[in-house]
């Protein structure tokens, strides 16, 4: 059973004056949802994911060592310029901050060297999609990849595991972008591997229904999100459903294990659906409470019953915390689903925009 000490470590065998390292981190879709954690980022209930494979955070990481006579002040904090698609965006940055404080002991080098972090996303910005998840994985894979240059020794394994590890401690669900192509995230019984520090590529045999799932992303709503992900997960705390819900991740992630196994593509629909309500249904039941839907989030639920109701063809939804809408469908649907999508479900995005998508293998070293 793997503990955070073990990402705590001992000696470095190598060193290096600078450098620069590039990766791209995917966003993720959860099918069984995280909402509401513990303390150092522990989730409440495990998840898991689809990993996607177009909607992803490009970040260049450059460092250079301190020069010894940088003061004693400067030495003992972290340096660092933030550049958004090459400009520097300030407001970025107390995020950045916190994060290097969180991770610091797992990487006891970042105050030695002066960094600029050089990030763009492949999305829109603002665009209703987890840009927090891709960041943070992109981020914590170039850090990863320089503490395998102080410490070359280090297998594979770990250096994934660490790095889903660390992006965990910057955005809960970015520890599910750093693999592919599902992704199961917390402690779960009948899941050999699974944790609650670090994501795992599931293990078990997925049918060819569930290869290549097609995720067809409807921009409803492109603002800023009406409650942050992290007050969200905070009102689980006194929640009066919370334990029933959480108790309800684990038996639907246990479904899934069947269905991934069978390729019942109708029971699939069942689970994640009903995942993305009860996700919504929690929040409409906190205190304070939010409605985070918006009058076309389920006109577009409604046509989506319909038609599936009329061709039987599988396609569902699912929701994150906002008002987007995930198109979920099998990839041999693909053309009859778009052509519905834009038909019928365009005219209730805005300014007409939606994001194909479709599950992608994770990370990519540039």
């Amino acid at each position: 059973m793997f503990t955070t000490a073990d990402f705590i470590p001992k000696k470095y065998i190598s060193d290096i004056e600078k450098g620069n390292f590039e990766w791209s981190a995917p966003s993720n879709i959860a099918l069984v949802k995280y909402w509401g954690k513990k303390d150092n980022q522990i989730p409440a209930n495990p998840s898991v994911s689809f990993t996607l494979n177009n909607c992803k955070t490009i970040t260049k990481l450059a460092f250079v060592k301190k020069d010894p006579s940088t003061p004693p002040s400067e030495t003992n904090s972290f340096s660092f310029d933030l550049l958004f698609e090459g400009k520097p965006k300030e407001d970025f940055k107390p995020k950045i901050q916190k994060f290097l404080e969180r991770i610091e002991v797992y990487l006891p080098f970042l105050k030695q060297y002066h960094f600029t972090i050089d990030t763009q996303n492949t999305f829109p910005h603002s665009s209703g999609i987890a840009s927090s998840a891709s960041g943070m994985a992109a981020l914590a894979m170039n850090f990863m990849s320089l503490e395998k240059v102080l410490n070359p020794e280090m297998s594979d394994e770990y250096f994934y595991q660490k790095a889903s590890f660390l992006a965990r401690l910057g955005s809960g669900s970015a520890c599910r972008s750093v693999k592919g192509n599902v992704v199961v995230w917390g402690n779960q019984a009948n899941i050999k591997g699974s944790s609650d520090l670090f994501g795992v590529e599931y293990p078990y045999t997925i049918h060819e229904n569930f290869k290549n799932y097609q995720d067809t992303i409807l921009l409803v709503d492109k603002g800023e999100k009406q409650v942050s992900s992290t007050v969200g997960h905070d009102l689980m705390h006194n929640h009066p459903y919370a334990e029933r819900r959480f108790a309800q991740a684990h038996e639907n992630l246990d479904l899934l294990i069947s269905i991934f196994k069978s390729g019942n593509v109708e029971e699939f629909i069942k689970v994640v659906e009903s995942e993305a309500l009860t996700l919504h249904a929690m929040m409409m039941t906190s205190m304070p409470y939010f409605i985070l839907m918006k009058p076309n989030t389920l006109q577009i639920i409604n046509a989506i019953w319909k038609f599936r109701n009329e061709t039987q063809i599988p396609v569902c939804f699912t929701l994150d915390a906002g008002a987007n809408v995930h198109v979920l469908y099998p990839e041999n649907v693909s053309e009859k689903v778009l052509q519905f999508i834009k038909d019928e479900l365009v005219v209730f995005c805005q300014n007409g925009q939606y994001i194909c998508d479709e599950i992608g293998d994770g990370t990519i070293a540039l």
